[in-house]
């Protein structure tokens, strides 16, 4: 029977220690939380003392105002002021502080604050106990590692340092490890060490650890750094190597402890820097030019690029396009004419040529003629002036 009773006992026992734990753990978080609200609360009263210090007092100087300033100054008025203002509506860890204890705000106000001016001191520690000094923790307010003077010797924080809670171990800061943060991290060296005293200095770039601060110091060379035959840490070029890190449309440029691969320019098959002058090739639509990739205006050699009728070219960078000229548009393929206004280039008053409108079936330069006033209209709007006629008899 006691047999079969075991793993429901073990279960039951884990269950219980599971639960102490986490009781556990809440009440740290609890005497933590408890001495942050009270300390806001003392801050907040110092602050309230402050304001209220000449609250009462008209700016003359008269006897009776100085005897009025006299009875506020220590007055249950002004407590009551003073502690109206010391939590937010919303707050109510900190507005239960208060209201719990009202009574040793009073005792303090009248009985306690010239011997005890420090308010945190009197009723954040010594009177409800949620606080420790400055370098202790927990209910006992037991010193924290490296002592309360210097806690975690000072290369770290006491976890709950001033409260009642926590456990005491270091966290230590950036440079530092250990229980007593005392060791230094890697890529630091202990430049000052004793039993109570560390400073951890930085190495230099190239070392993953060291043993000072240059390059001739390291233990060991970072990714990307390697040793020279002084025992140096010095660059690794990875772009200087026969098989190149970056893809055939990338160039490598080399930095300290590392590279990058970048584009190169569309001018190039294949680069070694950035430019049209650095390529390896030029890429098609360009030709090399006194050793710079340079774009082909393939509209201006002496085959025509576009062969279609009504078509005209336009160069790119690297390539053209053909398109429908003026008074054309593409259907299947071709430029035929667009429909409605039909486009003519008729002589202007200067001899030059410009490209008119004409309508359909109405080609002949008098037809041309009758009409070009309508075709300006059409252009320009019905309300646009007409310049002189375009074409001379």
């Amino acid at each position: 029977m006691l047999s079969s009773c075991e793993p429901q006992l073990r279960l039951f026992s884990c269950s219980v220690i599971l639960l102490l734990l986490f009781q556990a753990s809440d009440a740290k978080r609890d005497l933590k939380s408890a001495c942050i609200t009270c300390q806001q609360i003392t801050e907040n009263f110092n602050k309230g003392f402050d304001r209220t210090a000449k609250q009462n007092f008209g700016g003359g100087n008269t006897a009776w105002e100085e005897r009025k300033l006299s009875k506020y100054e220590k007055s249950e008025i002004r407590l009551m002021e003073i502690l109206e203002d010391l939590c937010e509506s919303s707050s109510f860890e900190c507005n239960r502080m208060v209201e719990e204890h009202e009574e040793q705000f009073e005792t303090w106000w009248f009985k306690k604050k010239t011997k005890h001016p420090d308010l945190h001191k009197w009723f954040c520690i010594d009177a409800i106990k949620v606080c420790c000094p400055k370098g202790t923790f927990g209910p006992d307010c037991n010193a924290c590692i490296g002592g309360s003077e210097r806690p975690c010797h000072g290369n770290g924080v006491c976890d709950g340092d001033g409260t009642r809670g926590g456990n005491g171990k270091c966290s230590c800061d950036h440079a530092y490890k250990g229980e007593f943060c005392l060791d230094c991290i890697d890529g630091h060296f202990s430049e000052v060490r004793n039993d109570t005293f560390s400073l951890c200095s930085e190495c230099h770039s190239s070392c993953k650890t060291c043993t000072g601060a240059t390059n001739q110091d390291c233990d060991e060379c970072k990714e990307g750094w390697e040793k020279d035959n002084q025992k140096a840490c010095v660059d690794v070029n990875e772009c200087a190597k026969d098989s190149s890190p970056c893809n055939e449309d990338q160039y490598c440029l080399n930095s300290e402890g590392s590279y990058s691969c970048k584009a190169c320019d569309d001018a190039c098959t294949g680069c070694t820097g950035a430019g049209p002058d650095e390529c390896q090739a030029c890429a098609q639509g360009y030709q090399d030019v006194e050793g710079t990739c340079t774009d082909i205006d393939e509209c201006s050699q002496s085959e025509p690029a576009c062969l279609k009728e009504h078509q005209e070219c336009v160069n790119n960078k690297g390539n053209f396009i053909c398109i429908c000229a003026s008074g054309y548009e593409e259907k299947d393929g071709e430029c035929v004419q667009q429909s409605g206004w039909a486009f003519s280039l008729v002589k202007t008053e200067s001899g030059a040529g410009r490209h008119e409108p004409i309508p359909p079936n109405l080609s002949s330069p008098y037809s041309l003629l009758v009409h070009h006033r309508l075709a300006h209209k059409y252009l320009h709007g019905p309300d646009s002036s007409y310049p002189s006629d375009p074409l001379q008899p």
